[in-house]
């Protein structure tokens, strides 16, 4: 079924929209990822024990998006998102009010950690799903780009900087408070998203298996989609790599201390944010296939540098290329799929890819841990970056030159 007819002014509330709601949830979600280990931490001093919190905010992507793919591809999708946020406001209202009680526990941390990592997956997997529903397509590139933007500058930067503050100055049991309060935000400016947003109805018959199979079938039938997910998933782990090797050789072969090594790690979401705001440009200058070739080189580069040198200026810089041309490729791969993909299987497709990324994150972290050990921590970051290098065979024959031009035509 193809997307509804969307006007330009209709697109650019409805962008504005989805924008302001990515920005307030990833700036509560980044609190939430600093509030509540550092609850955990009151319980226990145990590193495994501290750590399983992050692990319950994340494992849902791992063991609950295809089937929440289906469920986006069942259910309006709007209501889903809103089901979404109020899921997140009791949930925090809870934390609060059994940390006010002092009957506060690990279990009750780790499930609520897990009902907040199911929301976003529910959040995160509909707002990507909706958008071809509430932009125009001539509007579209532009909309990912700022949705974007609003996930890495306010889930990874803008959120935990907020969050380190609040913690600080309020305590933990605050943090979770105005977290709770920033979802409820999120709740209201949804009201103000205009269109229909429910996809085609399904037959009565059609089991959430079959439906969770028929995405799956969808894109490894696809060429160019199954493409895309392959090489993301190598270029993810070696993301995941980075972030797992990094802290290691900025302390013990760098010598930098935390407000260097958070100077670092800002490099990245610099480059993610020039990125989101130049896409356009930058596709208009290199065309799409170069942008998303950019992403091969920005993350080779990220991962090669500190197994080449030891100037921090130059592991900054290779840092800053990596996240930039993270977003070109997530902008760019987003605004393809959104062109080839029916709408009634967007939810089932956005889960799939995300799968893809995310689950590719810690195996990659892992793989670099274990490579660590035999060849060291600066082989470990060789052998990631000629992974990188390695895409671009594959890059060159799935999107090939006509392939950005022919999926505006697919449908």
């Amino acid at each position: 079924m193809a997307a509804p007819v969307v006007s330009d002014r209709t697109s650019g509330r409805n962008t504005g929209v989805l924008v302001a709601f990515t920005a307030v949830t990833n700036i509560a979600d980044g609190v939430l990822k600093v509030a509540l280990p550092l609850l955990a931490t009151r319980l226990t001093d145990s590193p495994g024990l501290i750590a399983a919190v992050a692990m319950t905010l994340s494992l849902p992507w791992l063991l609950t998006a295809l089937h929440v793919g289906v469920l986006v591809d069942r259910f309006d999708r709007r209501r889903l998102l809103w089901i979404a946020d109020l899921t997140r406001v009791a949930v925090m209202g809870s934390l609060v009010a059994v940390l006010a009680t002092g009957k506060l526990s690990l279990p009750v941390i780790y499930a609520g950690g897990a009902l907040m990592g199911l929301a976003e997956v529910v959040a995160m997997t509909s707002v990507a799903a909706i958008v071809p529903s509430a932009v125009a397509p001539r509007s579209r590139e532009r909309a990912n780009a700022w949705v974007a933007g609003a996930e890495t500058a306010c889930g990874e930067f803008a959120g935990p900087f907020v969050g380190g503050l609040l913690v600080v100055a309020l305590g933990a049991g605050l943090a979770l408070g105005a977290t709770a309060a920033a979802y409820a935000v999120g709740v209201l400016v949804l009201l103000l998203l205009v269109g229909r947003f429910a996809p085609a109805a399904q037959p009565p018959t059609t089991t959430v298996h079959h439906r969770l199979v028929e995405g799956l079938r969808f894109l490894w039938r696809h060429r160019l989609l199954r493409g895309m997910a392959a090489m993301i998933s190598v270029l993810a782990a070696c993301w995941g790599a980075w972030t797992a090797l990094m802290p290691l050789v900025a302390t013990s072969l760098l010598g930098l201390d935390e407000h260097e090594y958070g100077l670092l790690l800002s490099c990245l979401g610099a480059g993610g944010i020039v990125g989101a705001l130049s896409v356009t440009w930058v596709n208009r200058l290199l065309g799409q296939r170069w942008s998303m070739f950019a992403d091969l080189l920005g993350t080779a580069a990220m991962v090669a540098a500190p197994a080449l040198t030891d100037d921090l200026a130059v592991i900054g810089a290779a840092a800053f290329l990596g996240g930039m041309g993270g977003t070109l490729w997530t902008v760019n791969a987003r605004t393809i799929a959104q062109r080839l993909v029916p709408a009634e299987m967007l939810g089932r497709y956005s889960a799939a890819a995300r799968l893809f990324t995310w689950g590719a994150i810690p195996l990659g972290a892992g793989l670099a841990g274990l490579a660590a050990e035999f060849v060291g921590a600066r082989g470990a970051f060789g052998l990631f970056a000629l992974a990188a290098l390695a895409m671009a065979v594959p890059f060159l024959r799935v999107l090939t030159p006509t392939a950005p031009a022919a999926s505006r035509g697919a449908r």
